[in-house]
């Protein structure tokens, strides 16, 4: 390995053994809501679970190869972990020769400590991949690799659709203002048209045409429109990992999320940094492709998640990384940037630490529901409905179905008829009763589950194939 490469492999194998020893040998054995939606796609043991408008394939595709092979969802933890590392030091490589070895290791740390990175490597969720990939898309579009730029914005809009839109928006922008530039256009044209082929051709054969598929995207969303949403991001940036609304987790912590605030003054003196070192193109286009990416989560939904600003907190690492190597004079100056920069990673280990638990704690949630359905003898084909089917459905080995809300895939008649002929259960939440069709079914209560019900529909006379 090159000498100068060291730093930043140092970095990659520092995250992976954060992800490993913080985050994998925490979160047991389940996965999460949207994980179970993405992972089923393509799982040759379980039946695919509704999958909505607004979603992606990237991540389907990315874990096909693992679920292929094995149901162990250790194996596949780990499995993201090594490639999101490996991700991170090849995203973040290609910077070398834009910003300089150390400051490119420096940008790779900033991204990689903050808990939100270290948590979501190991996790089958599609923000973490455009971040690194709009990282990578940024930095071929100014170092003039073009094939390299239309594979990076390919992989974006394979995982986010809609992201790859904004990535490439302000990129063709500068590229018809710059005519040295302007050689890229065809490529991002490329890359956009091959990473969005199978979104369109999906929005045709499922839902009538690119439009109808906006249309239920936007409805699956909230209706997305001008909504002022700083507010809500700002109280997502430590926590639950869904603000929808922000009333679940640990009380907001105000102290702890002061540095979201900074960075628009950090992303101001990185600009004017960027402009007096006459390099405004290594600085200034990463800032513009880093807001442009947070338009539609600060500004077109009604709610948050962590997770939504992680490809703006990639790109803005690196003019943020070129700002603060500047600092090391005077002295002063860089131990008090060192001073602060410790207490960002202590705060950052501390709400990590808090949100690893919680994550771990619904899982499990779910497959001591899972295992509760099999012992009232819901077991493989069955079908299973109601608040948290899905993931939970998963786990069990079920099929899943919702008759109403942002997932809904069946009718009640429809819902019936597979219940006469498969187990079924509706599940409830402690306090809520079973809608009428259900109310006659038999109710269990599921250990370990703080106090969800699933309602037994009355057992077939016999199993039957399913049939059109």
């Amino acid at each position: 390995m090159p000498p100068g490469d060291r730093w930043l492999a140092t970095v990659a194998a520092l995250y992976c053994l954060a992800q490993l020893t913080l985050v994998v040998t925490r979160l047991g054995h389940g996965l999460g809501w949207d994980e179970a939606v993405y992972v089923s796609q393509y799982d040759p043991r379980e039946p695919a679970a509704f999958f909505s408008a607004p979603r992606s394939r990237g991540t389907s595709l990315l874990t096909a190869p693992f679920v292929a092979v094995t149901d162990s969802t250790t194996a596949l933890r780990i499995g993201l972990a090594v490639l999101s590392s490996a991700a991170l030091y090849g995203a973040f490589r290609l910077w070398r020769p834009l910003v300089g070895t150390r400051t490119t290791a420096l940008a790779a740390l900033l991204f990689a400590s903050l808990w939100i990175t270290v948590l979501s490597g190991p996790m089958a969720m599609p923000n973490l991949w455009v971040a690194l990939g709009a990282v990578g898309a940024v930095g071929w579009f100014l170092r003039g690799g073009r094939w390299q730029l239309a594979l990076c914005v390919a992989v974006v809009a394979l995982f986010r659709a809609p992201d790859a839109v904004w990535l490439v928006l302000p990129l063709a922008v500068y590229a018809l203002a710059v005519r040295d530039r302007r050689r890229t256009l065809p490529y991002l044209a490329a890359g956009l048209a091959a990473g969005l082929a199978q979104w369109v051709v999906e929005a045709y054969v499922r839902w009538g045409g690119v439009t109808e598929r906006l249309r239920v995207s936007s409805a699956t969303e909230g209706d997305m429109g001008l909504h002022l949403n700083l507010g809500t991001a700002w109280r997502a940036v430590n926590g639950p990992l869904l603000c929808r609304p922000c009333t679940a987790g640990a009380p907001f912590q105000p102290g702890l999320a002061l540095w979201w605030l900074a960075l628009p003054l950090l992303a101001a003196a990185a600009g004017y940094v960027a402009v007096r070192d006459r390099r405004a193109a290594p600085g200034l286009v990463p800032l513009a492709c880093a807001a442009a990416l947070s338009v539609p989560y600060l500004l077109l939904i009604g709610y948050s998640a962590p997770r939504f600003l992680l490809p703006t907190y990639a790109l803005l690492s690196l003019p943020v990384a070129v700002l603060l190597r500047r600092l090391r004079q005077p002295r002063p100056l860089a131990v008090a940037a060192v001073t602060v920069a410790a207490l960002q990673l202590a705060s950052q280990y501390a709400v990590l630490h808090r949100q690893v638990a919680s994550t771990a704690a619904t899982d499990a949630r779910y497959v001591a529901a899972a295992r509760g359905l099999r012992t009232m003898g819901v077991t493989p084909p069955c079908l299973v409905t109601g608040p948290r089917a899905l993931p939970i459905a998963y786990a069990a080995g079920c099929a899943s179905a919702q008759t109403k809300g942002n997932n809904t895939s069946t009718t009640r008649a429809a819902l019936l008829r597979q219940a006469a002929r498969i187990p079924t259960a509706l599940l409830t939440e402690p306090g809520h009763r079973p809608p009428a069709y259900a109310r006659d079914w038999t109710p269990y209560e599921l250990p370990h589950t703080s106090g969800w019900t699933a309602w037994k529909a009355p057992v077939p006379y016999r199993l039957r194939p399913l049939g059109p």
